[in-house]
Parts: structure tokens; sequence; C-alpha cells
């Protein structure tokens, strides 16, 4: 029987989730509070739930075009919470039994099947191109049988986990702020099983993968999915017992807390860089692979582009404001300064 004094799983992730949204952006305004601040937008799911997402862009002027602020240090950045529920259509527990291969969920459920999913999801784009974007995002999941009409019982779960991870894209290569990022990274990791960082990096050098352009979007960091408290294949030659639901909470706010340690030395340290039109242009064909990975390969933009009642406004907000594409472009060079990049890319290095 469950203790009626430990709140559900489901209240637990959701009041996490808005406390660290809150203390995110408040820290993204304080280093830069001479800028607009977020724009703060809370959203109703008609077909169960809600969200709020909180974005960075800057205003269109008069004539509609886009004011232009050089000392802003973002250029465009979301930090989105959701809190949905309703039912999964056949197409979407179709596409979920294909990414989550250990979830024992029916194979043709007639009229789908109730869900719950709680996270947040952050992209920060700074303006500078020495300074790196970066995305993470926390989530938690649930989906049970349909309700019974003659039953008061609560109905029965069919799968629960939790997935997330944190991961940094630079244009220019600073190892230094690799080191740093995947060092605090590791650092959370470590304190609830040094078993976790390796595999975790090894999956997000993995999953962050664009096979048409055979090179990672960025540098790497963690990536996580179906932690669920049974045997994990990533984990299975190192975890000695499940991890309760409990324990992967704790484990998950770690990692949500190690996310402005990771990240926000480096964005003191880079904003304010000089840089050349050269590097800004980099910067954007970069940018442009970005919005590649999210569109052609990133199956949680694919699961949220077919979930009914999808909000497109907030799974679109991780694209850059601006980015480029070039025919046959000369940079990237080997020897050159974008060239060092490309090399990591290519082949993923072990930072720490």
């Amino acid at each position: 029987m469950s203790d009626p004094s430990v709140k559900p799983m489901r209240k637990q992730v959701e009041e996490y989730v808005l406390a660290l949204q809150d203390e995110i952006v408040s820290a993204f305004e304080a280093l830069d509070p001479n800028s607009p601040p977020f724009k703060r937008d809370s959203w109703i799911r008609p077909q169960g739930g809600s969200g709020q997402s909180c974005v960075f862009a800057l205003p269109a002027s008069d004539d509609g075009a886009v004011a232009s602020t050089p000392q802003s240090i973002l250029e465009k950045a979301g930090v989105n919470i959701s809190l949905v529920h309703g039912t999964l259509p056949p197409a979407a527990i179709k596409q979920m039994r294909a990414d989550h291969t250990s979830m024992p969920l029916p194979e043709n459920p007639e009229g789908g099947l109730p869900f719950f999913a709680a996270g947040l999801s952050l992209v920060i784009h700074p303006r500078n191109p020495n300074a790196p974007t970066i995305h993470a995002n926390w989530r938690y999941f649930e989906i049970t049988e349909p309700a019974s009409s003659d039953s008061t019982a609560e109905p029965k779960l069919l799968a629960w986990w939790f997935g997330g991870g944190s991961d940094l894209t630079p244009s220019y290569l600073i190892e230094e702020d690799a080191v740093h990022f995947h060092s605090t990274l590791k650092a959370a990791c470590d304190a609830h099983g040094t078993v976790l960082f390796p595999a975790f990096k090894k999956w997000c050098d993995e999953y962050f993968y664009i096979p048409h352009r055979a090179e990672c979007r960025g540098v790497g960091g963690i990536f996580f999915d179906d932690l669920n408290g049974g045997p994990h294949l990533r984990l299975a030659d190192a975890e000695t017992r499940p991890r309760t639901p409990a324990e992967i909470l704790t484990l998950v706010k770690a990692l949500g807390g190690a996310f402005l340690p990771s990240y926000m030395p480096i964005l003191a340290r880079r904003h304010a860089m000089p840089y050349t039109p050269l590097q800004r242009r980099w910067q954007l064909i970069r940018r442009g692979r970005y919005v590649e990975f999210n569109l052609v390969v990133d199956r949680g933009t694919k699961f949220g582009l077919m979930t009914p009642g999808a909000r497109i406004e907030s799974i679109l907000m991780s694209l850059p404001e601006t980015a480029r594409w070039e025919y046959m472009t000369e940079l990237g060079a080997e020897g050159s300064e974008e060239g060092k990049l490309m090399e990591v890319l290519r082949t993923p290095k072990e930072w720490v």
C-alpha cells in the first residue's frame, strides 16, 4: 500500500520543474539586467494540462525588422515547462515502442492509452560566437491502462520513466570550457554512482549525432532515457540493484542543479569577447546544423509534433533566431580555428 503522506511522483516532478524554471530564468536575467526580461507565457492544453514558456527574443521594430541590440548577451533562449496529460494515439504509441524498447506497451491499443508527461526543456543561443549554445531537459513520463467505468481504483501503471540530459554546442572550440562543463556534470553524476557519467556521456555522443553530416551536433555532455528502476542495458554491467522512483528523482534533481554551475561561468567569460564578421558567419552556419538535427533527427521533436494538441511554438522554441546554409562553404578547413571544432565533432573526445 502506498504511503498517503508521500506526494505522487507526478506532483513531485511538477513542483520541481516549476522551481527549477524560476531559478534558471532568474539567473539569466540577473546576468544581463539591461536586456529585456524573458517573456513568460502561460498556456492551457485543451486536451489536458498546462505549461509555461519563458522565452527571450528581441522585439521587432515599428517597420517590422528585428531590433538590433548588440549589447544583449542572448540572441534567442527559452526555458519551458509542460505538465500535460491525455490520450496517446496509436501512431504515437508505435513511435514510442520503437524508441523505448524496454517499455511494456501494448502493440495495438484501441483508442490509444492515457499518459502524463512533465518536464523542463531549455535552449540558450548566445549572441557572441565565442559563447556556446546549450540545451538541457529533464522529464518524467507515465502511461496507464484506460480507466474502467465500473471501478474507482487508480488505473494500472503500465510504464514510467525519467529522461534528460545537458549538452554543449560551441561554434568555436575553447577546451577549458568543455572541460569545465563535463567536469561539473561528472561530479553531479559521481555522487550517485561512478558508472553513470561514462554511460550518459557515451549516450550523449551517440544521440546528438547528425548522420547525414557524419558529425556530432556539439561537444557532448550527458543524455539518458528509460530510467525506470528496472534493469537498464547501458547500466546493467555495474548496477547491482534497481533504483526506486525516489532515488531516480534525486539523481535528476542533482543533474538539474548542475546546470547553472556548468554553464553560467562559461557564458560570463565569453559573452563580451571581441569577434569578427567571419566568426559570426561561421556561428550561423553551425546554427544551421543545429536546425538540421532538431528537425530531421531529434525524436523528441518528432514525438511532440505527432502528439494531439501539441503546442508548436513551444516545440520549435529551440530553433535559433537566425541561421545560415552555404553551398560548399570553404569554412571549416583543416588547421583553421573552425576546423579544430570539426575535428572533435567528427571524433568525440573524452574531456574528463
